[in-house]
């Protein structure tokens, strides 16, 4: 299976001129949240080194791909967003996207649970020791409260898009 999406992610960024680590990169930033759209993140999740995400960024930047902008509470810290030009691209390169063919293949193919794959998936994980980057939703220390959301680590407010993005900050146990 993951020889089949490297494959598909190959021919897809050849077809957009870009590398496949530009795609993962875009495809990361259009799914995070507030708490993971920096450099530092986007290198945990790729896990690869910061002197290759430092020059994914920078190519991204230069086409006009994604925006840094730096945090008014840290100065030290930049956040990255995808611009237009960066979602068109991203968009072009979903055409179809596998996990929602595998998805349809075990719901009505093989009439198997998504969460036999799901669960195969966590546990591979597990013992990777890989960092979850799950959908903060599913988080343990996601917190449902009478006026909205709240995560118990940072004792912020969450909106309803950010519990919906993927988190670096998930756990689920």
């Amino acid at each position: 299976m993951s020889a089949l999406i490297r494959s598909e992610e190959r021919r897809k960024s050849s077809e957009l001129g870009l590398q496949t680590v530009h795609l993962q990169a875009l495809d990361y930033l259009s799914r995070c949240n507030r708490y993971s759209d920096t450099p530092a993140s986007l290198t945990n999740y790729l896990g690869m080194t910061r002197g290759t995400v430092s020059q994914t960024l920078l190519l991204l930047e230069k086409k006009g791909f994604i925006k840094k902008t730096v945090d008014l509470n840290d100065r030290r810290k930049v956040h990255l967003s995808l611009l237009p030009s960066g979602l068109s691209v991203l968009s072009e390169s979903r055409a179809e996207d596998l996990f929602d063919q595998a998805r349809k293949i075990f719901k009505n193919d093989l009439n198997k649970d998504e969460a036999v794959f799901v669960n195969a998936l966590k546990a591979l994980q597990k013992a990777n020791k890989g960092q979850s980057f799950g959908q903060c939703k599913t988080c343990k220390y996601f917190t449902e409260l009478s006026s909205g959301f709240e995560c118990a680590l940072t004792k912020e407010q969450l909106s309803s898009t950010d519990s919906n993005k993927i988190c670096q900050e998930h756990s689920l146990d």
